[in-house]
């Protein structure tokens, strides 16, 4: 069952189209990965999710309600958290959290406790003091004190180091396990190949691609580290291969995922005495996503978001 169903999404700001007939949906218990660089309408989307927006065209619903028209009701039901906090500066960390907790309805003392122990906050000190990645720990900690059905966040992790990155996971794991649903706009690619359950990759407003990460790996390429008795020859003809190097420890390359059999059949002729392979990361994907169709437009490639 979806608890989320995006169809057709296009809104437009006077001329510019921002969003462009975006299609995707979140299923119960589902973690879903919504990526692209930035200005590529992710926060766009999640301000007509949250009814902040009216889509110029096209249907959002959220539990089958629609987002513009019953963002009250569909707000009991859902958590967000955006990437860029601000909080009243006159109030303690503690006395927003309650507030949010309260405004849904919820008084779980002894989950808001736990996280605020694993976040490692100080909630009694005034919001006005809080560092961007402290005022992330209050908007986490209220959402993830709440019990959500859907969890929107917005580059959640924005601010905070490592160690409370590895804490954030564990949030996102522990509500998952609970059948709830998450949306996670991240641009830490890392984050969302450990957590996602499937990724919507969107560009220029337009999602390119959506599926789980087993279904998108045939996009991209693994990389091969492999040292032989013999030199490699004719390395460059075979198809699939890209950037081939030279370095201290042996030949390096790139070799499309498909083609991987045919490459390993050849460099087996030559004496394979070391052979490494690191399997394609979501990264490679999304930069090769973006190289090609740049390069296809005679457009530059822009950074990551």
């Amino acid at each position: 069952m979806s608890v989320l169903e995006v169809s057709n999404l296009t809104k437009k700001f006077g001329k510019f189209t921002a969003l462009d007939g975006v299609n995707f949906e979140v299923g119960s218990g589902e973690v879903f990965g919504f990526i692209g660089p930035n200005g590529a309408g992710k926060s766009t989307t999640i301000r007509v999710l949250l009814g902040i927006l009216k889509a110029t065209e096209g249907e959002v619903k959220l539990f089958g309600k629609d987002a513009w028209n019953e963002a009250v009701e569909i707000h009991k039901r859902l958590a967000y958290v955006p990437g860029d906090v601000n909080l009243w500066p006159n109030l303690t960390g503690g006395e927003v959290i309650d507030l949010f907790v309260k405004l849904r309805g919820g008084n779980n003392k002894s989950r808001r406790e736990e996280l605020i122990k694993k976040f490692d906050l100080d909630p009694t000190k005034k919001c006005r003091t809080y560092s961007k990645g402290n005022r992330q720990k209050v908007a986490l900690i209220a959402a993830f004190s709440s019990d959500a059905d859907l969890y929107i966040l917005d580059e959640p992790t924005s601010g905070l180091d490592p160690l409370m990155e590895k804490v954030f996971q564990e949030c996102v794991m522990d509500v998952k396990n609970r059948g709830k649903s998450v949306l996670l706009s991240s641009h830490i690619l890392s984050e969302v190949e450990k957590l996602c359950d499937r990724v919507g990759i969107i560009r220029q407003g337009k999602i390119i691609e959506t599926g789980s990460l087993s279904e998108l790996r045939h996009l991209t390429r693994t990389h091969i580290l492999v040292e032989t008795k013999q030199s490699i020859s004719s390395l460059n003809e075979l198809q699939g291969i890209h950037k081939i190097e030279e370095t201290d420890q042996g030949l390096t390359f790139q070799v499309d995922t498909e083609q991987l059999d045919d490459v390993i059949r050849h460099i087996s002729q030559f004496g394979i005495e070391k052979l490494e392979s690191a399997p394609p990361t979501l990264e490679d994907l999304f930069m090769r996503h973006y190289e090609s169709k740049d390069k296809s437009e005679g457009k530059e490639t822009g950074g990551v978001r």
